[in-house]
């Protein structure tokens, strides 16, 4: 080894070059506080060493971007592993960041002639800020192409220079695929290039002037061999063990669903480390007094910079220190507090929750249809989405039918219905009855036990005067409503309990429902009978159910009863019953002039209504 060593330092020099490193002088000895340079250096290590492995599969497209991190993250080896280590890194860099820039202050490192290294200092920061905020998008998801849309615009809110600045950053007047490819150039290559060059600018006048030591007396000085290097390596060891751990905690990082520019992202959120000014562009004062992002977005945090950078002029005297150390206080717990603040808010936000539970709900929908043995097509994987009747159907429904209906008791999709008055949410009231189980077994026997407490949502629908509509009036005190009001007396009689359940399980039978029961068992044959002759096993129907509506059983050529008052209930509740239905609820086989409800067929193109009738039918995988 000594011969090797002295071969390569009679060539290179390395053992110069190895003293020079190792052999650095600390003034008071070693310090625990002294580790946030090294491990800012050795978190973006990390980064970079992910970062070529992740560049290996990823896909820089529109088409290929979120297919090649989903293969990443579920297929390549370890790829979830080195994903979250990318990703978690970077996010533990922002925090050594601020502790960094905190112990240079406090220590005094900003003052002179270290002003030029402070400077460097900043000048990293915003590149690492740059890093996350270009990173973010790569993944081509809804939740970083929205977070990463904002920020575009912002850029376009700079003064003088704002729309040509946003333009070049999209790669043109819209926001798309060469975005994407502009970002991951800027991520990949210009941002980590400019990084290296500044950091070792950075290290070299570092290294110039030394470490700055407040109380150089406390102990005996010592070099940065072997004691400050053991303490770097053990708070390195540190970082990674916290990485590794959040890593395997949430299986690496997240991925939602593709990007989809088509629909809207509710829980659209930048990353934790820029929450703070979401926060503050939230303020009404601010987003409305202000008129624009500029003030928020531009003004205010390069106020910040601009007081962070005169640092070492303003330090020179005792009381500019002072003021320093009382800026940077107030500017973290600001920070801090609008962070904080603005997860409050969105914990307390009905919407925001929905959206969240809806994109969670997308991202594992995508894996399930990803994973299906066709695949993702080459039109990408948004294609699978956007024909899923699972993913589609409520959205159809919120935009479609909850202005009249609910489903469970909100709009599909997982929102409450709500009106603002007085800049309070105030919930609205439904006008048509809830579709949370239509067709199934419970509503067919609320609607026979309790017609008018099913449908009593109608009751909101007034006339000019505020009085109930005549045509729900109409509806609610109709031949349906009477018959289960006069026939409630039957099925409180404990021997008939069973024949409302082979009545129920007769229609239910006829949807050919998922979970239906099936037209050939005991019970749905027996709720025939009654269905045809209004017997029950203690007295009987005064008008028998064929008397107002007619129906062809499953399987069979004849019709029973006659096209009367009340709808034909062949196939009742089924994906075509539905879909005939929704096309023109006032044909005669369904409410004829009874009825109130547009018709769908001119509103929805049929692929729409597909997706709708089968999501409300449960048809999907």
């Amino acid at each position: 080894m000594n011969a090797l060593i002295n071969w390569l330092d009679d060539r290179t020099g390395l053992k110069k070059l190895m003293h020079e490193a190792l052999y650095e002088n600390i003034p008071g000895g070693a310090r625990w506080r002294y580790v946030w340079g090294s491990t800012l250096v050795f978190t973006f290590s990390i980064q970079v060493i992910t970062g070529l492995f992740l560049w290996t599969a990823y896909s820089p497209s529109t088409t290929t971007a979120w297919e090649s991190v989903y293969y990443i993250q579920n297929h390549m080896q370890a790829g979830w592993l080195v994903r979250g280590l990318h990703h978690f890194s970077a996010q533990a860099m922002t925090v050594l960041l601020a502790l960094h820039l905190m112990q240079v202050v406090i220590d005094g490192a900003y003052k002179a002639p270290r002003e030029i290294n402070f400077w460097l200092g900043l000048v990293l920061m915003q590149i690492v800020l740059g890093l996350g905020l270009t990173g973010y998008l790569l993944p081509w998801d809804q939740k970083g192409y929205y977070a990463t849309q904002v920020s575009t615009e912002i850029m376009g809110a700079t003064p003088f220079i704002g729309p040509q600045s946003q333009v070049l950053a999209q790669g043109g007047p819209q926001y798309g695929h060469h975005t994407l490819t502009r970002f991951f150039a800027m991520h990949a290559g210009i941002l980590p290039g400019t990084l290296i060059a500044f950091l070792v600018l950075h290290i070299a006048v570092f290294r110039r002037h030394g470490i700055t030591v407040p109380d150089p007396d406390r102990a005996p000085a010592a070099t940065f061999w072997p004691d400050q290097v053991l303490k770097d390596g053990i708070a390195c060891l540190a970082v990674l063990g916290t990485v590794l751990t959040l890593t395997i905690w949430h299986h690496g990082a997240e991925l939602s669903a593709p990007a989809d520019p088509s629909v809207g992202y509710d829980a659209a959120r930048p990353e934790w480390y820029f929450l703070f000014l979401f926060q503050f562009l939230r303020f009404e004062w601010v987003e409305h007094v202000t008129k624009g992002p500029a003030f928020g977005a531009i003004y205010v945090p390069g106020a910040l910079m601009a007081i962070l950078a005169a640092m070492p002029i303003i330090g020179r005297w005792k009381a500019g220190h002072a003021f320093n150390l009382f800026f940077l206080f107030v500017m973290m717990v600001g920070i801090i507090g609008l962070t904080g603040l603005a997860l409050r808010n969105d914990a307390a936000d009905p919407d925001v929750k929905a959206a969240v539970a809806q994109a969670h709900a997308d991202a594992e929908r995508i894996k399930v249809l990803a994973a299906r043995p066709t695949g993702i097509p080459l039109e990408g994987a948004v294609s699978l989405l956007r024909a899923d009747p699972k993913t589609q159907g409520p959205r159809l429904f919120a935009r479609n039918c909850s202005p009249c209906h609910r489903y469970d008791g909100l709009d599909g999709t997982g929102r409450e219905v709500v009106k603002m008055v007085n800049k309070e949410r105030v919930p609205e009231n439904a006008t048509a009855t809830d579709l949370g189980k239509f067709g199934k077994p419970e509503w067919i026997k609320a609607v026979l036990t309790d017609f008018k407490g099913t449908f009593k949502a109608l009751e909101n629908v007034k006339d000019k005067e505020g009085n109930v509509a005549e045509s729900s009036k109409h509806f609610l005190e109709g031949e349906m409503a009477s018959w289960s009001a006069s026939h409630a007396q039957h099925w409180r009689v404990k021997e008939n309990e069973p024949a409302l359940d082979d009545l129920v399980a007769f229609l239910a039978s006829q949807s050919q429902l998922r979970g239906a029961p099936g037209i050939s068992d005991e019970s749905p044959k027996r709720g025939r009978q009654i269905f045809e002759t209004g017997k029950l096993p203690v007295g009987a129907f005064e008008a028998n159910c064929l008397d107002c509506h007619s129906l062809q059983p499953i399987g069979e050529d004849k019709l029973l009863g006659e096209v009367g008052a009340g709808p034909t209930l062949t196939g009742y509740g089924g994906e075509r019953w539905l879909r005939e239905f929704l096309k023109n609820p006032g044909h005669e086989k369904f409410y004829g002039s009874n009825n109130a409800m547009p018709a769908f067929g001119d509103r929805l193109l049929e692929n729409e209504l597909d997706l709708l009738v089968r999501w409300m039918v449960g048809d999907y995988d």
